[in-house]
């Protein structure tokens, strides 16, 4: 990375924090996870060294991306900038478009202070930066390009091998081939180096990119295959932020979450009970969950 590029990777429960250290201003691209926000405030002060942060630039509006933008503000005094076609979810605090309540998820409502356009161009870390639209996870997200450096803040829109979820139902298929879309004009750039909103930075984009548009072709053809990844991901999302839970307590998250509901009453008619369980043990199988020595289950 050139000077004044940092990046703090996180777990899958709180997307990267990317920190953009400049002669005249420090900018941070996305807060994390609620949950966490306490960690993310620890780390975001260990990077800045007794600088002062000025901006919190946000990817898009999830709550792994959000949730710690109030914390933020309070105690680092940043303002905060969101992408323009979010702002309004944002302001009306739309539970239902910022996967929030509806999705067993949850983050702290704050205030933003300016917006950002596809096309717009800043100086960050005195670097040029372009705001990409990169809908498909969701419609209203922006990468980050630096052309100069071959650098790609991508959010959501490309980790090294996957990508982040598209919801079934209606609208799915403009919704994929806005990711199929998304990922032909990344691979366009050709970056050097890829900073993903969750893992670790890449190299290999093209691999990476190639590998996501398998995904997106395969989920073209099977909206229910799509349904079932969206299901397996949120739960294990949950699990992550919950820490631990227990058999009924799992399977209760299907008879509660209105995502979990929605998505069996029109894909599955199975019952809450019957698919929890299947899922549980499709990720059992792949390793992405286990139970713990208490006999909680728990991710991996």
């Amino acid at each position: 990375m050139p000077p004044g590029v940092g990046v703090i990777v996180r777990d899958w429960l709180n997307a990267n924090h990317v920190v953009l250290a400049g002669r005249d201003e420090v900018v941070l691209v996305d807060a994390g996870h609620v949950s966490c926000a306490g960690t993310t405030l620890t780390l975001v002060a260990g990077h800045l060294a007794g600088r002062r942060l000025d901006r919190l630039l946000l990817t898009h509006c999830h709550s792994d991306h959000m949730g710690g933008c109030a914390a933020i503000r309070r105690t680092f005094g940043a303002s905060i900038t969101v992408p323009a076609e979010e702002a309004p979810l944002i302001r009306a605090w739309d539970s239902t478009a910022l996967w929030l309540e509806h999705a067993g998820q949850r983050a702290e409502r704050f205030e933003f202070d300016a917006v950002v356009r596809a096309g717009d161009r800043m100086c960050m870390a005195d670097l040029e930066w372009e705001a990409l639209a990169v809908p498909g996870h969701d419609m209203g997200a922006l990468a980050f390009w630096c052309a100069d450096e071959g650098i790609l803040i991508s959010g959501d829109a490309l980790w090294e091998r996957s990508f982040g979820i598209v919801l079934p139902g209606e609208g799915h298929t403009l919704r994929l081939a806005a990711a199929r879309d998304t990922l032909l004009r990344l691979r366009a750039l050709g970056a050097r180096v890829v900073i993903p909103g969750h893992g670790t930075p890449f190299r290999d984009a093209d691999a990476a990119i190639a590998a996501c548009l398998s995904r997106v072709a395969a989920f073209e053809q099977d909206e229910r295959r799509l349904a079932r990844h969206v299901l397996k991901v949120m739960l294990v999302f949950l699990l992550l932020e919950r820490g631990s839970l227990g058999q009924d307590d799992a399977r209760g998250l299907f008879a509660t979450v209105p995502l979990f509901v929605d998505y069996d009453d029109r894909y599955f008619r199975l019952g809450p009970d019957a698919l929890a369980a299947s899922l549980m043990e499709e990720l059992a199988a792949a390793g992405a969950i286990f139970r713990n020595a208490s006999g909680l289950i728990q991710a991996a």
